[in-house]
């Protein structure tokens, strides 16, 4: 399953499913898993970690040292979990001992050509990344959340669960969950109703998570105010405890 052109340190660790193409190289610290199908002229280098059934398309990078000029060669590392889907020149960097020290992207994610995911970034699972979206050093990213083509997200910004941002936005600030948003600077257009319906939630959840947008965005209180009438209302809508957990992470300051 390995193409003779490709170049495999003998101290990687690699299942004997494991499929390499032509040319791609595998450093000495990669570690890859079961059924993960590597295109040709890949790079995989770095503390790097790869799940199950991954599929990683030609030219891509993974591993890399981060671009940030305090990185000064610590073991830092890489960590992809099972199903992605990694289109051509994406490019992943390991994290920095500024942060956790390890870049991780999650289950079933859709990665599409181009994507640069920084140093310490945080992906959950089954999110989407159209082409050219990239991901400053330190953004977290929740489950479901979909960042259109030629996004930028700031560094230490977060992106909500199941938000989604439109193509060609540039996030500066915190995107709550469920909340659709774009622009230059990104502002919020409602929540991604469509979306919620079809992931199966349901008609009372959607309602309720409407009128949380309206309490954070057209009720004129303060972000204290808010979350103490979502706090209220969490007991009969376990769906709006994503915005208190949100709320307690978020730094930079939501968009508006």
């Amino acid at each position: 399953m390995i193409h003779p052109t490709a170049i495999i340190h003998p101290n990687a660790r690699l299942h004997e499913s494991v499929e390499v193409g032509p040319y791609s190289i595998v450093g000495e610290h990669v570690e890859i898993d079961a059924g993960t199908v590597i295109a040709s002229h890949c790079v995989i280098t770095g503390r790097t970690r790869i799940g199950r059934d991954n599929h990683i398309f030609q030219f891509s990078s993974l591993g890399e040292i981060p671009q940030d000029k305090k990185y000064a060669g610590e073991p830092t590392r890489l960590e992809i979990g099972d199903r992605n889907t990694i289109r051509e020149y994406s490019n992943f960097s390991i994290g920095t001992a500024q942060d956790v020290g390890v870049t991780r992207i999650g289950d079933d994610n859709w990665i599409m050509a181009s994507v640069h995911i920084g140093h310490d970034c945080q992906v959950g699972n089954n999110t989407i990344m159209a082409n050219n979206a990239t991901l400053a050093g330190h953004v977290h990213v929740g489950d479901y959340a979909i960042i259109g083509g030629l996004a930028a997200v700031h560094q230490f910004a977060i992106i909500g669960a199941h938000s989604m941002a439109g193509g060609g936005s540039m996030i500066s600030q915190d995107v709550p969950p469920y909340v659709m948003c774009s622009g230059n600077l990104a502002v919020p257009h409602g929540i991604n109703s469509e979306g919620l319906r079809r992931r199966g939630f349901s008609a009372e959840a959607i309602a309720a998570i409407k009128r949380a947008y309206k309490t954070i965005y057209r009720q004129n209180l303060t972000l204290e105010e808010a979350r103490a009438e979502i706090q209220a209302a969490v007991g009969e809508t376990p769906e709006l405890q994503l915005f208190l957990d949100f709320f307690a992470i978020s730094k930079r300051g939501i968009i508006r």
